[in-house]
């Protein structure tokens, strides 16, 4: 929507063509003159699906290329101890979060290197810079996100391509599946302060458009939590320990796994 307001032409993808309509219908009501097309994309579908979805990508709008590619795709499951996850778990989350949109890279990069410009702007997360207990998997792939990228623009900087990459907090994003999102909804976003997706949105465009290479977007305590780690990483891993258990056993109960509590509390709660 936010791009659109900007006179952006957008191409949405992702798995569910009928929401993509729904989004592209909600910008027209809005934007009348946006030009907006759909192209349905699953990016754990295989290297060759995602090949065909980036040539349709770049014959759009009179072969003028993609510009930004916004890696919002991601793949979280319910939060639970490292070690009560399976195979089905690991390869689910990391074929969608990194492999997935890895490959969707590597795949549309040569299209920007041959006109000498393009910015890729990936949607990591706070826990591909910190510890997430009983997120363990998700924080792996969204680690292993950060690094790729990190290296990628290290090598493609000088050729025009750009990159940031986004590492958001807790957000409040719209839920649209109906008595179980509104239970998710009520467990947890009611019970912490969460960014709105669209302050999110509008700070990762400030990121991109002012060429920063990496933007964090959260409240506290998140942001304390990360600038500890990464600059103090003595004291940042240290109190993560601390919080660990009690996050565990607050994610159980469906309290708050993002309070000061969790960090200032002594034992677990009853």
């Amino acid at each position: 929507m936010q791009f659109a307001n900007l006179g952006a032409k957008l191409i949405l993808s992702a798995r569910n063509k009928d929401e993509l309509e729904r989004v592209k219908q909600n910008i027209l009501s809005k934007n009348p003159d946006s030009r907006i097309e759909v192209l349905p994309m699953d990016l754990s579908a295989g290297e060759e699906s995602v090949k065909q979805v980036v040539h349709a990508a770049e014959s759009l709008f009179s072969n003028a290329g993609i510009d930004y590619m916004i890696h919002n795709a991601a793949f979280e499951r319910p939060k639970r101890g490292a070690l009560e996850e399976n195979e089905e778990g690991l390869k689910a989350t990391f074929n969608v979060n990194v492999i997935g949109t890895i490959n969707l890279t590597r795949l549309l990069a040569p299209y920007m290197l041959d006109r000498g410009m393009g910015h890729f702007v990936v949607m990591s997360s706070a826990a591909g810079k910190v510890p997430a207990p009983g997120q363990a998997i998700y924080s792996a792939s969204k680690h292993a996100l950060n690094g790729y990228f990190a290296s990628l623009r290290s090598e493609l900087c000088t050729k025009g391509i750009k990159v940031t990459v986004v590492c958001p907090g807790p957000i409040e994003t719209p839920q649209y599946s109906g008595a179980a999102s509104l239970v998710q909804r009520h467990s947890s976003s009611s019970l912490q302060k969460r960014v709105s997706v669209e302050r999110c949105a509008e700070l990762t465009i400030v990121a991109a458009t002012h060429g920063l290479k990496e933007a964090w977007i959260s409240y506290q305590p998140v942001l304390t939590v990360m600038y500890l780690v990464q600059y103090m990483p003595t004291v940042g891993y240290w109190l993560m320990d601390k919080v660990g258990a009690k996050r565990l056993d607050a994610a159980a109960k469906k309290r708050n796994t993002y309070s000061w509590n969790l960090m200032f509390s002594g034992k677990k709660s009853p």
